[in-house]
Formats: C-alpha cells, structure tokens, sequence
C-alpha cells in the first residue's frame, strides 16, 4: 500500500469517527502536507453530508486556499457529482477563491450555471468571467449555446445574470 492510500484510509477513518477535534485537525493538516489523491473526495463527501458549520467553514476555508494547479481535475470531478446545491455552490466559489485558471473546465461551470440556483449560477459567472480571456472563440461561443439553451423557467434574476454572462463572452 502506498503512503498516499495511507493517508487516505487514516483521513476516511478520522471523518468516519465523527470527532470533531480530530477532524479539525485532520483538515488543518492538510494545509501543511503535500496533496495526495483522494483527499479533496473524502473532505467534499464529509462537507455534503455534515451539518456542522464549524467543519465545513474549515473546508470551505480548505479549498479556498488551494494553490496546487493538479488538483483541479479532483475538483471538478467533485462538481460533476449529483451533490446538495449548497456543496456545488461552495465548490464554485472555492475555484474562482482560490486564484487558478479554471478556463478548460468552463463548459463544466456553464452546465452547473443552467442546473443550479440563482446563486450557485452566481458563483459560476464569476469562475467563467475569470476564464474568459483564456478560452478560444470556439470555447467561449460554445458556452453562450449551453446557457442560451439552458431552462427558460428561471426567475429574472437568472435571466438578467446569463444574459451579461453571455455579453461578457461576446
């Protein structure tokens, strides 16, 4: 067994165990250690089920400060889970807070901005802003096809947000 599926075991085992020091810990840890894979699923799963708000202040916090450009696809692969719209939107937030170039992933962030709440749709338009002078023309036209065909029975709020989304990609 590796030493990344070490910590892995030990991290699910700490979250399991419901502790709350040991799980602050366990995430204050992570600041200080070099990533290993898995960690950002376990932390996201725990943050999807918990209804502490200490915890997930902590992992919020977590995520927000990531600076490592490899964990990127972990977090997108959390994104494209069915996952509570309170997580999905922490997760976008997290993306644009922590400062790294999200622009090959923002045809992901445009279908979560069509699926989502009004502010999940918030957080995406703030991550797909961010990218948009990184994305080709190509990209960026594809992005406005998927949020003009995204649902038309949104609120106006919505509609105003797509509309200077997909103004911005103009």
């Amino acid at each position: 067994m590796t030493s990344s599926d070490n910590k892995r075991k030990e991290l699910e085992h700490i979250l399991s165990n419901g502790n709350f020091v040991r799980i602050t810990s366990a995430i204050k840890l992570l600041r200080e250690e070099p990533p290993f894979r898995g960690a950002i699923e376990l932390i996201v799963a725990f943050y999807n089920k918990s209804d502490n708000s200490s915890i997930k202040r902590l992992i919020s916090d977590f995520l927000n400060d990531l600076k490592d450009k490899s964990l990127r696809n972990e977090i997108m692969a959390e994104i494209r889970k069915d996952l509570k719209p309170e997580t999905l939107r922490m997760l976008a937030s997290s993306c644009w807070q922590s400062g790294l170039d999200y622009s090959d992933f923002s045809s992901d962030f445009a279908r979560l901005f069509t699926a989502g709440d009004y502010m999940t749709a918030l957080e995406c338009f703030t991550v797909i802003e961010s990218s948009v002078y990184n994305m080709s023309g190509a990209e960026r036209d594809a992005i406005k096809k998927t949020i003009q065909q995204g649902p038309v029975s949104k609120n106006i709020d919505y509609k105003a947000l797509a509309a200077e989304l997909i103004s911005i990609l103009e």
